[in-house]
């Protein structure tokens, strides 16, 4: 067996090596006990991402016109502050933001039950410090939902 067969190419990396071995990844969610598309699966990556911008836009717009009254420097500090009212109060209540439910998302804990109001202010802090965030399983779930035991699905 070539080496490059046995750790996978630069281009295909591990995981296509493992593959070609014979080894079972299943899709995102399985081990979790979620369909593999439709509602209830695991949200896609890019949808995710353009929820948080959008939410993040609402919250600088909130910020720069209702807070800091045109101050943009002023408005950068507030806008983390509504952020994460904005954060615990509707993913506490509804369990999706403004962003979420525009792009069709929401946050349940494994369970399929709502997060508490604990869970989701740890998670959004966790969210801000970014970090976190980008760090996924083979689930696509970042380390700030594991760190809640929440999963963001499909509506």
């Amino acid at each position: 067996m070539d080496n490059r067969e046995a750790i996978g190419s630069w281009l295909s990396g591990p995981k296509a090596a493992a593959e070609q071995a014979g080894v079972e990844f299943g899709y995102r969610g399985e081990r979790l006990g979620l369909p593999e598309d439709g509602p209830g699966s695991v949200a896609p990556v890019g949808r995710r991402i353009g929820a948080v911008l959008v939410d993040w836009l609402l919250c600088s717009l909130i910020a720069y016109g209702l807070i800091a009254q045109g101050d943009a420097i002023a408005a950068n500090r507030w806008a983390y502050v509504v952020f994460v009212a904005l954060s615990v109060l509707t993913l506490g209540t509804i369990g999706m933001t403004p962003g979420k439910r525009l792009l069709r998302l929401r946050v349940v804990r494994l369970d399929g039950s709502r997060l508490g109001f604990g869970g989701v202010l740890l998670r959004t802090l966790l969210l801000l410090l970014v970090i976190p965030a980008v760090i996924w399983d083979r689930d696509t779930r970042g380390l700030h939902d594991k760190a809640v035991g929440a999963v963001q699905v499909r509506l």
